[in-house]
């Protein structure tokens, strides 16, 4: 799939005719929203719908998981990372959305709608005009209002059919050896499933139980539940007041300590770990040591569920968890651990880039991304100070994994409200600048670097100093003057005698160095250097600046017709940059292999993989770039492959690597099978 589609962690129960109706459904409309009531089922309706592939192909299907988002700013920018766009361009993010999706056909996901209803019309609006292959499936607890969606209504599992099915599943999942049969059990399980309303999430929670009470003990706690409420003002439609009903109940259930945990883990935004359950919920009553036996206890009674390595809380529980946050009187509380503790992730991920947790903390960063953004949103509102060093230090992160509009917007904003001269404000300049670099503004870029220059002498800050030739230097290659580039990365270098690893920043500009050398001809000099410094990246096991070392010996053993030697390091550089998510560099290094290829004769295998590099391309927004020297060799290739192969021969191989699958493409030629 496109996307990052959830697993079916748990059996699918009943639907039948649901699933016939919506595959009927899109037969004559290309957006239909599942609608309903929270808990009723829809998302696992749409996940099945999807996995199954009664929709289509599995692998032409991105699922944008909306539930983190706090409002509309990163909803392009989800939808994009669903879709396999990671834009590398200053345009508007629904504009880059749309032109990368104008010529596919695909099925797009978009769970979890209700809080941004209109953000979503607006964008579905366009994708629909702009994107005529485009299909959307959502959910949402009402319809999104789109001209000519069409309104899916997801009702209730039937309470003497599925709903008991589903109660029986869950109850020997939670009770292997429950007792469910004979004429006592059988009665209280149809009881539950009756006032329970055959919601699944209800039936879900009841379930869960079980674990420590017979069947009819569950039943008579429910029927007390729900007699307490007859007092209370009535819930309208009555589904909605058995569901409130099962997580209030659920909730009564909890151990005190549980009830907290439950309460402060509702401002994490996505999946989480133990971890960072510790870091925002533990204080008072709820001591560190105390986290991980009730979120254990969540876990067992259905109101925290495993997603992968980590932990997620579904929407509805979340919201009655935030509910009893606010009760509490916790929110702003909690609001500032939990930008604490993703302030210092970040911080922790910063430190140990030069590391052999390097890849590790790209993934983690990855996965934090709601927590990292809301925690950033509420710095910005509540300690600019601390909003700048986190956008700062978070910034080069993103810039190398797709998420250059969310690090050049947060990045913008922490500077326009933090004016104080200082090492803070110089990085968040300097990430600012690799921001631009990246999105193709060359003189925006060198003018941020000329500043972070200027206010690190100003401030006696080396790492700023260093920071600042890398981003000049970088500028200077791309403009094709490797000299000057040597000049400043040489001048930064003059005070950094501990060798490439004494900082990241010194590392940065040792690879300046290499790449000016090579642009300026000194190939075996350039060629010494670079496999020096990647034989420290290797024991340090460090992937960033080596890979860059594989693009360097990789092109000079091109210039130095030595194709077999440039294929080898081009692979090596493209696991290397599939390990840290790296579309910018994965295109490069497609462009490098398929080059080698074309020289060592392999045309068939040259020309299909400067297709799959075009895919690659398009999926960051850009033509080819690189620096200067790599525009002669993709030409080279492209002549010598359409020589060898004929013109007919050379495109029906080009198209047919644009229109694979790009990751399963990606992974057979990291393994060294390209055909």
């Amino acid at each position: 799939m496109v996307g990052s589609t959830p697993d079916e962690s748990t059996s699918f129960v009943g639907r039948k005719s649901e699933l016939a109706r919506l595959v009927d459904a899109f037969a004559g409309h290309r957006m239909v929203t599942l609608t309903g009531p929270g808990g009723v089922g829809k998302s696992r309706l749409a996940l099945h719908a999807v996995t199954t592939g009664i929709l289509g192909p599995p692998e032409a299907v991105a699922w944008a998981d909306l539930s983190p988002l706090q409002d509309e700013r990163l909803l392009a920018a989800t939808v994009s990372d669903a879709s396999g766009l990671a834009d590398h361009t200053p345009r508007m993010p629904a504009d880059a959305l749309c032109a990368w999706l104008a010529d596919k056909r695909m099925l797009l996901v978009l769970d979890s709608c209700e809080h941004l209803v209109d953000a979503c019309r607006d964008l579905v609006g366009d994708l629909l005009t702009a994107c005529p292959d485009v299909t959307i499936l959502a959910t949402s607890r009402q319809p999104v209002g789109i001209p000519g969606e069409l309104r899916f209504e997801v009702g209730p599992l039937p309470r003497d059919g599925d709903a008991l099915t589903l109660f029986v599943d869950r109850a020997r999942a939670a009770n292997p050896t429950i007792r469910l049969e004979g004429p006592g059990p059988s009665r209280a399980v149809a009881a539950i499933c009756r006032r329970l309303d055959g919601i699944p999430l209800a039936l879900e929670l009841a379930g869960a139980q079980l674990r420590n009470g017979t069947v009819e003990e569950v039943a008579e706690q429910l029927r007390t539940a729900l007699s307490a409420l007859d007092t209370a003002e009535p819930v309208r439609p009555a589904r909605h007041q058995s569901l409130r009903t099962a997580i209030g109940w659920s909730h009564e259930l909890c151990a005190p300590l549980e009830r907290l945990l439950w309460a402060r883990l509702s401002v994490l935004r996505g999946t989480f770990d133990e971890s960072a359950a510790r870091a925002v919920c533990a204080g008072g009553p709820l001591d560190a040591d105390a986290v991980a036996p009730a979120l254990a206890g969540l876990v067992a009674k259905s109101v925290v569920s495993r997603r992968g390595n980590g932990f997620r809380m579904l929407d509805t529980v979340r919201e009655y968890g935030r509910m009893w946050l606010a009760e509490l009187g916790e929110e702003k509380a909690a609001e500032g651990r939990h930008a604490r503790a993703f302030l210092n992730l970040v911080r922790r991920a910063d430190d140990g880039w030069l590391g052999p947790g390097q890849a590790g903390w790209y993934r983690r960063l990855a996965a934090a991304h709601p927590d990292v953004c809301a925690a950033l949103d509420h710095l910005l509102a509540n300690d600019p100070h601390a909003a700048t060093e986190m956008a700062s230090r978070v910034g080069f992160f993103w810039a190398c994994c797709g998420h250059l509009h969310e690090a050049r917007g947060y990045l913008e904003s922490a500077l326009a409200q933090y004016g104080v001269p200082g090492p803070t404000r110089t990085r968040a300049q300097w990430a600012l600048g690799c921001c631009a670099l990246l999105q193709g503004e060359h003189d925006k870029a060198r003018l941020l670097g000329e500043s972070c220059a200027r206010e690190a002498d100003r401030d006696d800050d080396l790492e700023g100093r260093r920071s600042a030739a890398y981003l000049l230097g970088i500028t200077h290659l791309l403009s094709g003057r490797p000299t000057a580039a040597e000049q400043v990365a040489d001048r930064a270098l003059a005070t950094a005698p501990d060798g490439p690893f004494a900082s990241a920043s010194v590392l940065r500009c040792h690879l300046v160095r290499i790449f000016a050398l090579t642009g300026g001809g000194e190939l075996d000099r350039a060629a010494q250097e670079a496999e020096r410094l990647r034989r420290g990246c290797v024991a340090r096991g460090e992937y960033w600046a080596r890979n860059y070392t594989y693009y360097q010996l990789s092109l000079i053993a091109l210039f130095q017709d030595r194709p077999r030697e440039a294929a080898e390091h081009a692979r090596a550089m493209l696991d290397g940059k599939r390990r840290l998510g790296d579309s910018f560099g994965i295109a490069l290094g497609l462009d490098l292999l398929a080059a080698a290829l074309a020289a060592g004769g392999e045309n068939d295998s040259a020309a299909r993989l400067a297709g799959t590099g075009l895919a690659f391309w398009r999926g960051v927004g850009h033509a080819q770039r690189g620096t200067p020297e790599l525009g002669p060799i993709r030409e080279e290739c492209e002549r010598a492959a359409r020589e060898a192969l004929g013109d007919e021969s050379y495109e029906r191989e080009f198209r047919t690597g644009v229109e694979e699958d790009a990751a399963m493409a990606l992974a057979r030629v990291v393994r060294g099978a390209v055909g």
